[in-house]
């Protein structure tokens, strides 16, 4: 049987992130690994998407430095991480969703900023769309353009295969959630139909993923900008989501909530990190949590392709309040944004 392709991924990958990753797996590995804050890497890692949870924590107990310096002499902030998320659409090959998180446990907030697929890099490749970019070279070649565009460190990745989100609504009965408009699509193709009609409604895991997968209806109708709309309603899905599963009543569900995750999910954070940062999660609570859209245009053109152009003065801005694991501000400098 033919694989429905998986479409964008954003709601699955944070609720996984902020959920499995940071509260489900916190509680259910406790007991087989001890709790140790990560260290971020002083140089950027060679990612390999073999590594992951499966491959254990190694914790010594030792607490991190208030500060830790890196090469470029950069100080950064105690217990403040950066972590890309991205969702893997392995039938296309492509990365089509990333969201890039700071986890700040001093401060106790979590920002996380969703990256358009659109967005356009400095480069002279055949296509110059950050998705292309994961096909070009996998995570690795990710986090570095993320890096070279923003002008701050990727510390950790987590990748999640396209299943995770379904399993995930599945296992907690289904979330209740206000469709925004009415839907009405269908790809022939893709075995893909999409119909719903505008207002609240209890969706399961497949209800889910083609509420947030939706961009227009067969007549041309839908978001006014398609990839920012839809973003729009990943995050206000994904908040439904995390409210749910913030719920002490989940907490029957965590083991096999953290199978799903060791199924579906590959990382560079050890599980002792990914004990300590749920631990860290659970005292921040929805009231910390952020979400935000990297400044831009959707309508950009570049050597021919439809791209989303960068605000370079927005995105400082939002780099600064938002991600930033320096002690100091970044410049303009710092950062790689062409502005055609």
């Amino acid at each position: 049987m033919k694989r429905k392709s998986a479409g964008p991924l954003a709601p699955r990958i944070v609720a996984t992130l902020l959920t499995i990753l940071f509260s489900s797996v916190a509680v259910y590995a406790a007991v087989n690994s001890f709790v140790r804050a990560p260290e971020a890497p002083p140089t950027p890692p060679a990612q390999s998407e073999n590594a992951g949870a499966e491959s254990g924590g190694e914790a010594d107990g030792t607490a991190a430095e208030d500060t830790q310096t890196v090469p470029d002499g950069k100080a950064r902030k105690e217990y403040c991480y950066t972590i890309l998320v991205s969702g893997l659409d392995n039938d296309n090959g492509g990365s089509d969703t990333n969201i890039l998180v700071r986890f700040d446990a001093k401060n106790k907030t979590i920002d996380l900023v969703s990256l358009p697929r659109d967005t356009l890099l400095n480069h002279q490749w055949v296509s110059n769309k950050l998705n292309f970019a994961y096909a070009r070279g996998g995570t690795a070649l990710l986090q570095e353009e993320i890096e070279n565009l923003l002008g701050i460190p990727v510390d950790f990745y987590v990748s999640v295969d396209l299943a995770a989100f379904i399993a995930l609504v599945d296992q907690i009965g289904g979330v209740q959630f206000d469709i925004p408009m009415d839907m009405d699509y269908d790809d022939p193709y893709q075995n893909l139909h999409i119909h719903f009609k505008k207002g609240p409604r209890l969706l399961n895991g497949q209800e889910a993923m083609e509420v947030v997968r939706w961009r227009k209806n067969n007549d041309g109708s839908g978001y006014a900008a398609a990839d920012i709309g839809r973003i729009g309603t990943q995050q206000a899905f994904l908040k439904e989501v995390a409210k749910e599963l913030l719920q002490i009543g989940n907490v029957k569900e965590i083991p096999a909530l953290a199978e799903i995750f060791f199924t579906y999910v590959k990382t560079d954070l050890t599980l002792g990190n990914l004990v300590w940062l749920g631990t860290e999660a659970l005292g921040i609570g929805m009231d910390g949590v952020r979400f935000h859209t990297l400044p831009g245009d959707g309508m950009g053109y570049y050597r021919g392709e439809s791209v989303y152009e960068v605000d370079p003065v927005a995105a400082l801005a939002l780099v600064n309040d938002a991600l930033n694991p320096y002690v100091a501000d970044i410049t303009a400098e710092d950062m790689d944004v062409l502005v055609p």
